[in-house]
């Protein structure tokens, strides 16, 4: 491969691999070093073709139609808006093993996966040598956060996949005109193949799939996979790129919704949350009063407060479960006639229904992830295939929803008055607890936070599985380094979030969950109160607490249903001897990380004092009635 310099020298390299339509837009591109990089990434592949994504309806009906003609998409004929694309039965979620954070020789991130950097490129660079030949490649130049906005960064999505590219236009914005105005940005690359394909239209390669992530040059390698958690960049991918900017940076990038909460006299307080997958984060989202996001966050301090930005306008969800009776909006977004929808690894019947395990008429033959299904239809193990994959997913605008925040598109962001974590806990966290302070909050929290693993995750059911701040998969520095961004950050604010940790899972002798899906409502509105000092609250040794008399009004005007003394006693019971296992859990995970900050140590150790104190004058379970209001 040569190199070329000038702007005119790199058009005629370009000029092989293109068209004139394509040629001129690239050439309107501002920066001279985006267009050397695409004539590498074409003579490294060699695609047929090189097509250009504007905002224009001609080019984004151009990469839908090219989604359908290479068979990566299947119309639906109920309505030709939604489409069906399967990933094939090895390559339906993410590859945590083979994802690895590229490092130099020799270094190690505690509880990362990493790879050296230079045996990575080496490997990865070859695998892509020439595996585009017969192809074409699709560039799609996006905002990851709202145009003209200070908070949002850049990304190029290079992919020989119209499914990806398709998906990535649902899911960002589609920013060229940025990219033909300014030549001073600064944008992250990602650079996509499925591999050769088989006779399903699935990747055939999947013992070479591979996504490296370099955080040197910013460029992320996804290659023999289709999955769009592997291979759309701006998603989970671009997360690890923006948390290391902002670590070096000092401000946030967070795996969090962005909600806005009414309280009296409508007025809108803003809360990100942070859940580990299946633990409630998208239905708290979705049962708050409005919505900037449903997934990412990026926050920045603005004149000494937290501000937080959606990176993203579309919604990549999971589909499993969603029914009109819980999800009634969602259900019709992905019902109606007016919606563009993707659906990856749902059935298709042969009468061209999406079927999904949650509409309310039984399965019919059809396809679905696993070629030809009917009912019954098992495996080589002989066990039986389900009509709809678990992790099946949906893609679709978020500007769908009646309840989408006005201000989505606000350079400056919305203003956070509060943090959410909230974990799937059988015994130990309360519903719903303030912490002491900003740095209380950030490690007995965020950086605490657990889940209990269920029968869709490997592994022991019932073990508590560590997660911290709900982003410990899409990470690229270690939790300890996390903690001390946070504190950090915190330092820049005058006024500081308050962070609270939820709980929806508290089980009883029998097994059974103490509160209802609705409840979490009640929770949200308590919270709005509490941060702008409107109720009171019972001080713990954890925290602060609501007073029963607030949650049994707020119960009555919120959802028209009584709460009984008896169930808020249960609810908020302090389980001390569980508070003092999770925190040494914690503190043993911890102290194996080398670059954890002192401060980390310090607040533990507090915590567990005031346990025990408290152990010794109430006893390991204590009463919320026995405990002073604050």
């Amino acid at each position: 491969m040569g190199i070329v310099e000038g702007r005119e020298e790199v058009l005629s390299a370009l000029a092989k691999y293109t068209d004139r339509y394509n040629l001129d837009k690239l050439s309107r591109i501002k920066s001279i070093n985006l267009l050397k990089w695409i004539v590498y990434i074409a003579e490294l592949t060699k695609p047929s073709r090189i097509f250009i994504i504007t905002d224009s309806e001609q080019d984004i009906e151009y990469i839908k139609s090219k989604a359908i003609e290479n068979k990566e998409e299947i119309p639906s004929r109920f309505n030709p808006r939604h489409t069906v694309h399967f990933d094939g039965p090895r390559d339906l979620a993410r590859d945590r093993e083979n994802t690895r954070i590229l490092v130099p020789a020799g270094v190690e991130i505690p509880m990362i996966n990493t790879k050296e950097r230079n045996e990575a490129l080496r490997e990865v660079l070859e695998y892509f040598n020439g595996i585009m030949k017969g192809k074409e490649l699709y560039i799609g130049l996006y905002c990851y956060g709202p145009k003209n906005s200070p908070f949002s960064l850049y990304g190029v999505q290079v992919t020989d996949s119209a499914y990806v590219a398709h998906s990535s236009n649902i899911l960002y914005r589609i920013c060229y005109d940025v990219f033909t105005s300014r030549d001073d940005i600064e944008y992250m690359r990602f650079l996509h193949s499925t591999g050769p394909r088989d006779e399903n239209g699935w990747s055939r390669d999947i013992a070479r799939r591979r996504i490296y992530i370099d955080l040197e040059d910013r460029v992320v390698y996804s290659v023999n996979t289709q999955y769009a958690g592997n291979t759309v960049g701006l998603k989970k991918l671009s997360l690890r790129l923006c948390v290391d900017k902002g670590d070096r940076e000092s401000w946030l990038c967070e795996h969090m919704f962005i909600v806005g909460v009414k309280g009296p006299a409508d007025r809108i307080t803003y809360f990100t949350g942070a859940f580990p997958a299946g633990c409630g984060k998208t239905s708290t989202a979705l049962i708050a009063d409005t919505v900037v996001g449903d997934d990412l966050a990026i926050i920045r301090d603005l004149n000494g407060k937290a501000h937080a930005v959606n990176p993203e306008i579309g919604m990549f969800g999971i589909i499993d479960g969603v029914n009109p009776v819980d999800d009634p909006e969602i259900y019709d977004i992905l019902t109606r006639r007016d919606t563009e929808v993707i659906f990856a690894n749902v059935l298709l019947t042969e009468d061209g229904e999406v079927w999904w395990n949650g509409k309310p008429t039984p399965p019919k033959p059809g396809v679905n992830y696993a070629g030809k299904w009917w009912p019954g239809k098992k495996d080589e193990k002989g066990i039986e295939i389900p009509p709809s994959h678990p992790n099946a997913r949906f893609t679709t605008s978020i500007f769908y929803l009646e309840k989408v925040d006005p201000r989505i598109n606000d350079p400056y962001g919305v203003p956070v008055k509060g943090m959410i974590f909230g974990g799937r806990d059988p015994n130990t966290w309360v519903p719903v607890e303030e912490s002491l302070d900003w740095e209380h909050g950030v490690v007995t929290k965020g950086a605490s936070l657990e889940s209990e693993k269920t029968a869709a995750t490997l592994g022991a059911v019932g073990v508590m599985e560590f997660n911290p701040f709900a982003i410990l998969d899409f990470l690229p520095i270690s939790p300890g380094r996390f903690v001390d961004l946070h504190f950090r950050f915190g330092e820049k604010l005058d006024e500081k979030p308050r962070i609270f940790s939820v709980n929806y899972f508290l089980r009883d002798e029998r097994g059974r969950y103490l509160t209802e899906k609705v409840d979490k409502r009640v929770w949200l509105k308590w919270m709005e109160l509490r941060v702008n000092n409107d109720v009171d609250a019972i001080a713990t040794p954890t925290g602060f607490i609501p007073i029963y008399s607030d949650l049994a009004e707020l119960f009555e005007k919120e959802l028209g249903k009584e709460f009984h003394e008896n169930l808020y006693e249960r609810l908020f019971t302090i389980r001390v001897e569980n508070l003092l296992a999770k925190y040494e859990r914690i503190w043993k995970i911890y102290s194996k990380i080398p670059d954890t900050p002192k401060r980390f140590f310090e607040i533990l150790t507090e915590q567990k004092r005031r346990l025990e104190d408290a152990k010794n004058k109430y006893g390991p379970e204590i009463s919320p009635f026995k405990l002073d209001r604050k």
